[in-house]
């Protein structure tokens, strides 16, 4: 019981980000057809944010609010500076930006800060732990686990009611469609990447105060996973994107738990093995568009 109950806990604390971190992707993929692997780094900036924020003595509250902000304006900057200029040209451009951008954020974080991890203090209230049975749960993953769900919620609320919402979603569907209506692309473009920025910006605080540290390299690990969970979910499919988080990180979680020590190693060798059968199953990914039948 108790194994189950560490189960339950780290399944959906990583859940949770993998999810808000595939949608960033799928709400960038679903306006402009472009898997942004810059995503991680937009994670990685938030961090350095929240770090310079704590330093500096910044309520901790404030450092995150700051550091979450800035994720959504530097993903508008990305957009105006890097993508805007390429934005008609094909999908492999779009592609070869995106990495560009990735490696340009790494070298900077890099030669202008430290190639050296840095550690990031959390207020001590964060750092103990509540016991459930004879299961320790500590206070980050609660934290992560009610944020990560309050996020979501309010994301579904966002795309239920408001304007936008209703334009992203419209624009995962047809995009010229939503042009046609009146929306303007380049306000919807970068509408997608200011909402894609502080998605990246809650998954980085989020995952920053779990690790307890920040590095240059830190965003590529979970972008990846992002958009493993994306194509899971099928790609441009918000709903995919969270079902995805959660199916990946039930995965990971359950190999983590009961996988023998012996066959540990082989642990993402496993994880990539299962994802490959559920897309040989689902070759569109499980929410995602089925192709049209040729007439």
């Amino acid at each position: 019981m108790d194994s189950l109950i560490s189960y339950v806990v780290n399944l959906i604390s990583l859940g949770g980000t993998y999810a808000l971190l595939a949608l960033g992707l799928a709400v960038i993929f679903s306006v402009l057809g472009l898997i942004n692997f810059a995503h991680g780094e937009l994670m990685t900036l938030t961090g350095y944010v929240l770090l310079a924020g704590i330093l500096t003595g910044q309520p901790f509250w404030l450092a995150v609010l700051v550091a979450i902000i800035a994720g959504g304006i530097s993903a508008v900057l990305m957009e105006f500076a890097a993508f805007r200029p390429v934005r008609n040209a094909s999908g492999a451009t779009l592609l070869m930006t995106s990495f560009a951008v990735s490696m340009l954020l790494q070298v900077l974080f890099q030669n202008g800060i430290s190639p050296r991890g840095q550690a990031v203090p959390v207020p001590p209230w964060l750092t103990t732990s509540l016991s459930i049975g004879n299961s320790q749960i500590s206070k980050v993953q609660i934290m992560s686990i009610v944020v990560g769900l309050l996020a979501l919620v309010a994301l579904k609320f966002f795309f239920d009611r408001s304007y936008w919402g209703w334009a992203i979603r419209a624009a995962a569907d047809d995009f010229e469609i939503v042009g046609l209506m009146g929306v303007k692309a380049s306000r919807l473009i970068s509408f997608a990447f200011l909402l894609s920025g502080l998605l990246a910006g809650v998954a980085g605080v989020l995952w920053v105060i779990q690790r307890g540290s920040v590095d240059p390299l830190m965003g590529f690990k979970p972008v990846l996973a992002a958009f493993i969970v994306a194509v899971i979910g099928g790609l441009g499919s918000l709903t995919g994107a969270v079902v995805g988080g959660f199916i990946l990180s039930a995965i990971e979680i359950a190999l983590q738990t009961w996988l023998p020590a012996s066959v540990m190693p082989y642990r993402d060798a496993i994880t990539y093995t299962i994802v490959v059968i559920i897309l040989s199953i689902f070759p569109n990914g499980i929410f995602g568009k089925r192709d049209q039948e040729k007439v």
